[in-house]
């Protein structure tokens, strides 16, 4: 630690996932020494959740690829691991988090990264056998015990993780409906014209679509199976394993107990501080100011959690660091393999722009504002552009639509 570091000895995370595993590895390699917890509710290592809904479920990964670190590296790295363990309050007066069996801990700096948990329905026959959804490991165990003996699939979502798992369940065989509340699957992602790309995608492989659509119960038998699904138009969706993914709710319960400013996620500045300069905030939770987007973003990404714990660890240690990575995601459905740089919700940008070929679902998609500046960019198929897609981002100048649309024209000749 330098000599402008905090002489803290007692570091604490709330969150055994992903980025909690990540911030315990960064404080170590930027030189913290002291005393680290990882306090986690699930009773696994510390793992990445993409591949749940992707290659886990499919089979082509195995469980133990899917962990940050192995036993051996908590061990070595002198972190006191403690799984199953749920966190309860923070006292920040006293700088303490209590757990469920009574147990106090105290910390000297605290990180959440208590990410979030699956949205549940509130309807008749939510909680019938063979209904499920996806946040951890186990629960992706179960759709893939499910999945194996499933004729008949019903997703009520449309979002990312149900469009992967219609692929999923697609792939084995299995007949499939999506049903969205929506006009588009992914609209709010990607925008109706380019969620149709997927869409399209899915149709042609033989999903069944429901838009604009009002679930009213999920149906089951005298044994309490889920039997399918009943929409608020009478029409009836037989399936006999139900999926839903309606999207994801930020576990802010920690963050409340403290006390902290919280606005959609815990209020955190640039370097990922909050409204108590002794607790840091990461990955789902974190409503963070970004400096070079020059808004408020929260995104529930993976490489929130991948590359936050840096520059928060960072600001634990007394050197604030300001995180300044553009929002990223990616997925794989069927032959499509997708990478999004940047941040355009709803109502943020004017046009999309597309170069290639849409239709073969190899194609770059811009999305540009008012001004011509681009927000962010997908490539479907394209691969290595990245580094070329962010710089036009950050170059923050208005761009000739024309020419970016033209795959003759190099990206870098852009910016």
């Amino acid at each position: 630690m330098s000599e402008s570091s905090v002489t803290a000895t007692r570091f604490v995370i709330v969150g055994g996932g992903f980025a909690g595993a990540k911030a315990a590895e960064e404080l170590r390699e930027q030189g913290y020494d002291g005393s680290l917890t990882i306090v986690g509710d699930e009773l696994h290592l510390p793992y990445e959740r993409p591949p749940l809904s992707k290659e886990y479920l499919a089979g082509s990964a195995t469980r133990d690829s899917l962990d940050v670190h192995d036993a051996d590296w908590y061990r070595d790295h002198h972190v006191d691991l403690r799984l199953g363990t749920a966190a309860e309050t923070v006292d920040a007066a006293t700088h303490e988090v209590a757990l469920r069996d009574g147990a106090k801990i105290g910390y000297d700096k605290l990180l959440l990264a208590t990410g979030s948990h699956a949205r549940q329905l509130s309807i008749p026959g939510s909680r019938s056998h063979d209904v499920f959804t996806l946040r951890t490991v186990d629960d992706s165990d179960r759709i893939d015990d499910a999945l194996a003996d499933s004729d008949n699939v019903a997703i009520i979502g449309g979002g990312w993780i149900g469009m992967e798992i219609a692929a999923n369940a697609r792939g084995r065989g299995a007949e499939v409906t999506v049903i969205e509340a929506a006009r588009y699957p992914l609209g709010a992602a990607l925008g109706p014209e380019l969620a149709q790309v997927f869409v399209d995608l899915h149709q042609q492989q033989g999903v069944t679509f429901h838009s604009s659509a009002t679930v009213s119960e999920i149906t089951a038998d005298e044994a309490g199976r889920a039997t399918g699904v009943r929409l608020a138009d009478g029409t009836s969706v037989g399936a006999d394993v139900v999926v839903v993914g309606i999207g994801a709710q930020p576990n802010l319960e920690l963050a409340e107990s403290a006390g902290l400013d919280i606005n959609d996620g815990v209020l955190v500045d640039e370097s990922l501080q909050s409204s108590d300069p002794d607790i840091c905030a990461v990955g789902d939770i974190a409503n963070h100011a970004h400096p070079v987007l020059g808004q408020r973003v929260r995104v529930e990404h993976w490489a929130n959690a991948l590359n936050q714990p840096a520059a928060a660890a960072a600001t634990m240690l007394g050197n604030p660091t300001p995180y300044t990575e553009l929002p990223y995601f990616f997925t794989d459905q069927y032959d499509l393999g997708m990478e999004c740089h940047g941040h355009a919700p709803p109502g943020s940008y004017a046009r999309t722009v597309v170069r290639g070929d849409r239709g073969g679902r190899e194609f770059i998609a811009f999305w540009l504002d008012a001004h011509d500046h681009v927000l962010a960019g997908m490539n479907v198929n394209v691969w290595d552009v990245g580094d070329d897609i962010k710089a036009l981002i950050l170059a923050g100048k208005p761009v000739d639509a024309d020419r970016l649309a033209d795959p003759g024209t190099p990206l870098t000749d852009l910016v």
